[in-house]
């Protein structure tokens, strides 16, 4: 790292600190604080909405991802669509329409107060891991340029780091002001991404098309389940352990094998109802549709943020397929570093950015992945103190003779509580740290299946909610609790089981059969 880098990088830390400020005049209540007002217009959205979606999980892990395996992970990309495509024409309109300031505010007016607060902290407790994963993924790559590796306690300044400077610009300027950060922020890391896929490529000038396109198809190695027995690497004598032969560039896999997350049907069913889910149930993703001027803009922005991150998402893909040609063509490339790869991909990128990329250049890219890290952190330290706020802060305050009636103490308050989630998911990235190493899952696969946590209780509850008359406050709490019980031995097949049985692209539509059900029980509640 040089000055000119590290100039680049304080220039937009700055920057984002300065707009959370300018922003922080604008906001009269916690509705234009939380909800934008109800003012912005639906392509500013769609693009924040798809800094959130792909977070640093994409700019870190999908290198991760296409070095060891392939491209079949477009299918889940495709199942995104078809499931954002079903809220925007089904469910949206139901919860924007409800004119709540939370979506829990509407499973309040559905099932009653109790009901509201419980799906409120499931949520908080669901995002707590959900996004304390993507600021651990973030903070592999910081931790690799700023300190070298990937050491645990270097993780733990990286992610005291990156917390502390989301959560300042995100405590200033409200949900307005994150909005057009995160615009610019995922504008920056698509452009970074391009940019690094370009580098690259050239970089393997000295290898033909065809050279490239044999080591990545007939030639193509495939990281082995870790139920094989064998540890991943690069042996002695050139030899990949723990790999096995498969073409690098198969988009579709028809097998019918649960244990494999990127098939068709997996993609198709499995990725579709999870992503009901998230756009449904997790406030992070559905308060940016939310702050649209109307319903038809925050069905659109929601659909066009998923077409977005398609492209998005495949080009750091290929970014790791390319660095696999790159270290198999020439595993001298980076000395003992490259062989490491072999074994442990998570830095591959970080690396490769650190040791290859120019002056100048590295300083930006290191901004791009800054801009993927902050874009989906900052959004759920907003969408956690909104929750908070709205579900069980005020209500409780007002309940016990002690309401806040001015705006301006109402907004410190809220400011407050965005330090404190800061605070919490900071901690909680520490935590995910250990976990993801337990699971035995690649980055991708472990920071979407964490949020199964809270989305599997919480979408039969939304489901019962949107499309029955059923349900009361009991039946919600037994799917709310059942839902995570469910999702603990999955999450940890590996360790007691040995292997992973069932991937987390089935765990949403498992847990969520069973937790509608379980709320359907419930008679609905009297309303006097």
């Amino acid at each position: 790292m040089t000055f000119i880098d590290w100039t680049i990088i304080a220039f937009f830390l700055g920057a984002l600190i300065v707009i959370g400020y300018l922003f922080s005049k604008k906001n009269r209540n916690i509705e234009d604080y939380f909800m934008a007002g109800r003012s912005m217009p639906g392509w500013l959205v769609a693009i924040a909405a798809t800094g959130t979606s792909i977070s640093a999980g994409t700019f870190v892990g999908s290198p991760e991802l296409g070095f060891n395996t392939n491209l079949t992970y477009v299918m889940n990309l495709i199942g995104a669509i078809c499931g954002g495509t079903l809220v925007a024409a089904l469910i949206l309109p139901r919860l924007y329409n409800a004119k709540t300031i939370t979506i829990y505010g509407y499973i309040g007016d559905r099932f009653g107060e109790p009901s509201k607060k419980a799906t409120s902290i499931m949520f908080l407790v669901g995002q707590l891991f959900t996004s304390g994963s993507r600021l651990f993924i973030a903070a592999i790559a910081i931790s690799v340029i700023v300190f070298g590796n990937i050491q645990f306690q270097f993780m733990v300044w990286s992610i005291i780091i990156l917390g502390l400077v989301s959560t300042i610009y995100t405590m200033l300027g409200g949900i307005k002001g994150l909005l057009y950060i995160d615009t610019f922020q995922t504008l920056l890391m698509i452009f970074t991404g391009v940019l690094a896929l370009v580098l690259i490529a050239f970089s393997l000038g000295d290898y033909s098309f065809a050279q490239i396109w044999q080591t990545l198809t007939a030639d193509g190695l495939v990281k082995a389940p870790a139920a094989a027995g064998v540890a991943p690497g690069l042996a002695a004598d050139g030899t990949l352990n723990g790999w096995v032969e498969g073409n690098k560039l198969q988009i579709f896999d028809p097998s019918l094998d649960f244990s494999k997350p990127y098939t068709i049907l997996g993609g198709l069913i499995g990725v579709a109802v999870f992503k009901i889910a998230q756009f449904t149930t997790d406030q992070e993703f559905v308060q940016r549709q939310l702050t649209c001027k109307d319903v038809k803009q925050a069905g659109r922005s929601l659909v066009v943020s998923q077409l977005l991150s398609l492209p998005t998402v495949l080009v750091f893909l290929c970014i790791g397929l390319l660095l696999y040609a790159k270290y198999k063509l020439d595993p001298m490339t980076d000395g003992l570093l490259s062989a490491g790869f072999f074994a442990d991909a998570r830095d591959v990128f970080p690396q490769y950015i650190k040791n290859h990329i120019p002056v100048g250049v590295r300083g930006l890219m290191i901004t791009g992945l800054l801009a993927a890290a902050l874009s989906s952190f900052n959004s759920a330290i907003n969408s956690m103190a909104s929750s908070f706020v709205a579900d069980l802060y005020l209500p409780i305050r007002q309940q016990r003779g002690k309401a806040e009636q001015n705006d301006a103490d109402q907004i410190a308050s809220s400011r407050w509580i965005v330090i404190l989630m800061g605070v919490l998911l900071t901690a909680f990235a520490i935590l995910t740290c250990v976990m993801q190493q337990s699971s035995g899952l690649n980055l991708v696969d472990f920071a979407t299946g964490v949020m199964c946590f809270a989305y599997v209780g919480m979408l039969g509850v939304f489901l019962t909610a949107i499309f029955t008359k059923r349900g009361n406050n009991t039946s919600v709490i037994a799917s709310l609790v059942v839902g995570m019980l469910i999702i603990i031995p999955l999450m940890f097949q590996k360790e007691l089981f040995g292997q992973n049985y069932i991937a987390w692209t089935w765990w949403c539509p498992i847990g969520a059969i069973v937790t509608t059900l379980i709320c359907l029980a419930g008679k609905p509640r009297k309303i006097a």
